[in-house]
């Protein structure tokens, strides 16, 4: 069972920058970031494969980045130019099985508890 811890959620002015850490234990094949705003869906924001191949959501791309760090099974999500429709709560997810799919959708296996970011305009 992989479990996800994340961390550095926290509020910001429009244009400001946040870094989420997400900790995974366990082995884990590709890794995401995820959030949910109030009263919509949960969407996907980044992606990350062992390999480090990266995958980005049309409205973050350019914006955010995804890395990670093999040693520390930690993945990172780096938020600039943050703007106040990117107020949610941040999740990170993990995949292990080869007969799930990775990338953008919510069909990850394992998730952590969520961080919010508030970004005021």
């Amino acid at each position: 069972q992989v479990q996800l811890v994340e961390s550095g959620g926290g509020s910001v002015q429009a244009g400001g920058s946040l870094r989420l850490s997400c900790v995974a234990s366990g082995y884990t094949r590709c890794l995401g970031w995820f959030r949910q705003a109030p009263g919509k869906e949960r969407e996907g924001v980044a992606s990350i494969y062992n390999d480090g191949s990266t995958l980005y959501a049309d409205s973050v791309e350019g914006r955010f980045t995804i890395s990670q760090d093999n040693a520390k099974n930690t993945v990172y999500l780096q938020m600039n130019s943050l703007k106040p429709e990117d107020t949610a709560m941040y999740y990170c997810a993990a995949e292990s099985s080869f007969s799930r799919s990775c990338g953008l959708r919510t069909n990850y296996s394992h998730w952590g508890q969520g961080t919010l970011v508030t970004v005021s305009s």
